[in-house]
């Protein structure tokens, strides 16, 4: 199935909508936008709904998707500075202190890239490419490919592609049915088989298969990984939004272990 550009980024922005409990025109407007987060069974599988607090940006303004008691304090601070420096030091730290107060911390913070029809193609690989289903996942939940594969939730990861140097597999992208629209990417490239291609021909053929499956592809690194932005970028993908999150800090802590 083919998507246009417009056609992708409105699937994107309509999930968003999902997620954060608001309507997809709101990430479009001039002005920011406040809504209480609310749990929806189609919402990205990995999001533990309600958010305490997530600001989300396709780059024209601020959704902040808050549980109730946090409105104002979030209103006030995604009003008082330009969108892009809400996402960033030192603004940053005027919502983390007044959230800290509350017992929550910023968390985590994304970028996500959606394909771009005119640069997403096929790229040539040193190594046969083979493509891979659920069936043949069993035997690869390690540690090598845990971004590909999220051992939590097995039941998602529906496709991969395998790049096999001989009968041995060197690197693997795979993906998770993440929501009925998207499926999300990951790639892992064993160290030794890194800086030959291999990440990119696995991302870009792996987002043609997704596509051809009638799903929207799409990526996400932190923006200060610089070799998994390359990657995105190499592959065809684009920066589309950034999601900044805050969670409880007993749950900050405990990843910080």
């Amino acid at each position: 199935m083919s998507f246009t550009d417009r056609e992708i980024m409105e699937i994107a922005m309509e999930q968003s909508a999902i997620d954060a409990n608001c309507s997809a025109a709101d990430f479009m407007g001039g002005k920011n936008v406040v809504v209480v987060s609310k749990k929806n069974d189609r919402a990205r599988k990995y999001l533990e709904l309600p958010l305490p607090c997530s600001l989300i940006s396709y780059g024209n303004n601020i959704v902040a998707s808050v549980q109730e008691e946090f409105r104002d304090m979030v209103s006030s601070y995604i009003d008082r500075y330009p969108v892009e420096h809400c996402f960033e030091t030192p603004n940053m730290h005027v919502l983390n202190d007044a959230l800290q107060k509350e017992g929550h911390r910023i968390c985590f913070m994304a970028e996500y890239f959606l394909p771009e029809t005119e640069h997403l193609r096929e790229l040539d690989c040193p190594y046969e490419l083979r493509i891979l289903r659920q069936q043949d996942f069993a035997p690869l939940y390690k540690k090598e490919w845990s971004n590909a594969l999220c051992e939590k939730r097995k039941e998602l990861d529906v496709l991969g592609i395998g790049a096999f140097d001989g009968d041995i597999l060197v690197g693997f992208a795979a993906c998770s049915a993440d929501c009925e629209s998207m499926w999300q990417i990951g790639v892992d490239v064993l160290p030794q088989y890194r800086k030959r291609g291999i990440a990119s021909a696995l991302t870009s053929r792996l987002a043609l298969e997704i596509l051809k499956e009638g799903k929207v592809p799409f990526y996400c690194a932190a923006w200060c990984n610089v070799k998994s932005v390359r990657n995105a970028i190499k592959s065809g993908f684009r920066p589309a939004w950034v999601e900044m999150t805050a969670k409880p800090w007993p749950v900050v802590d405990e990843l910080l272990r």
